[in-house]
């Protein structure tokens, strides 16, 4: 019981590691989107001429690069909030963890990995390789990666 519990724990540790990543790049794009429209304001201020353009069309080309960014990070903000916190089904799906038996994989966004003090997680979106290779997948099944078996042996 005690383990079911741990992993429960860590499952909802994983999460919030994801939900923390999504904030946090939110909140580093949408300071520099401030400090380009400062750049932009003293760039209009302070130039004249050939150069002045240049400035502007620089700055403006790494705002809607910023903006791509950030309608990027929408997409995955809602993709996170349709994770379901409690699945635990037969198979591998968006809100499972996946224990095998060299590696922990929570499936919902790809932030990386989440070390936490018993295992570290890999936090990963099922549109990543292995993803694909894990989705749908079964306690039990086998499956290659990086020309490694791997081997699912829970799944909560």
């Amino acid at each position: 019981m005690k383990e079911t519990e741990s992993l429960d724990n860590l499952k909802n540790d994983a999460h919030h590691f994801c939900l923390q990543f999504v904030d946090d790049r939110s909140t580093r794009i949408q300071n520099q989107i401030k400090e380009l429209e400062s750049a932009l304001t003293s760039e209009t201020k302070s130039s004249a001429g050939d150069k002045h353009e240049t400035g502007r069309a620089m700055i403006q080309l790494e705002r809607e690069k910023l903006g791509q960014q950030l309608a990027e990070l929408e997409k995955t903000q809602q993709l996170l909030s349709k994770v379901p916190k409690d699945r635990n089904a037969p198979t591998v799906g968006l809100g499972s963890l996946v224990i095998t038996d060299t590696f922990l994989y929570y499936i919902a966004i790809s932030a990386g990995e989440f070390k936490s003090k018993p295992k570290s997680v890999y936090c990963i979106s099922a549109a990543t390789p292995i993803g694909k290779l894990v989705f749908g997948k079964a306690v039990g099944d086998v499956f290659s990666f990086n020309g490694k078996e791997l081997t699912i042996v829970s799944i909560q």
